[in-house]
């Protein structure tokens, strides 16, 4: 009976003491590999996909712009995007918009999100520093704001939101049509 109870003791130990490592072993995996982490999101230049101005008899502005920006999920688990909007600004005033569709980037994988805005030109136009800027100056000066909302997932489990927002300094040089951009992101975790 001796023997019986000694042997009890040293499987409930033994018992014990794998079930401790592989608790420790979870816990440094999650606190550490599998922790979620932010996505990187990086603003590509943005891009003139139509630019036609015609200043003589009228006034007209047809200009489409495409905002192109790239996440890479990190995690080893899924980044689910949605709620995404970016606006085109010209000198304080939003002359256009657009909402990205929903998205979901797998774990470790890079993910284009694009949309292209149209600017509307009756705003444009209304502006009283438009006509000096197209005219006198030859550059059009505009910001975009880009936020895409986001939450990071591990095992369906584990839940973690993010925000982006991207701002954008455009330069539309009306001569000869080319844009000049440089952007800059932050993430924000809740």
């Amino acid at each position: 009976m001796a023997d019986s109870h000694k042997g009890w003791k040293i499987c409930a130990t033994v018992t014990g003491i794998i079930f401790i490592t592989i608790l420790v072993v979870l816990v440094v995996l999650f606190l550490t590999v599998l922790k979620l982490k932010q996505p990187e999101i990086v603003a590509r230049p943005v891009n003139l996909e139509g630019f036609d101005v015609v200043v003589f008899p009228a006034i007209r502005v047809n200009v489409s712009v495409g905002v192109l920006i790239t996440v890479k999920n990190r995690n080893y688990g899924s980044f689910k995007y949605d709620n995404s909007t970016a606006h085109i600004s010209y000198r304080g005033n939003v002359i256009a918009e657009a909402a990205f569709e929903d998205g979901m980037i797998p774990a470790r994988k890079k993910h284009n999100i694009s949309a292209s805005l149209d600017i509307l030109a009756d705003k444009l136009i209304l502006d009283s520093h438009f006509r000096k800027d197209l005219v006198d100056v030859g550059v059009l000066n505009f910001t975009s704001h880009t936020i895409v909302h986001g939450k990071g997932s591990m095992l369906k489990i584990f839940k973690k939101k993010a925000v982006s927002y991207t701002d954008c300094n455009i330069s539309i040089v009306v001569g000869s049509q080319s844009v000049d951009s440089t952007c800059h992101t932050r993430v924000k975790l809740k």
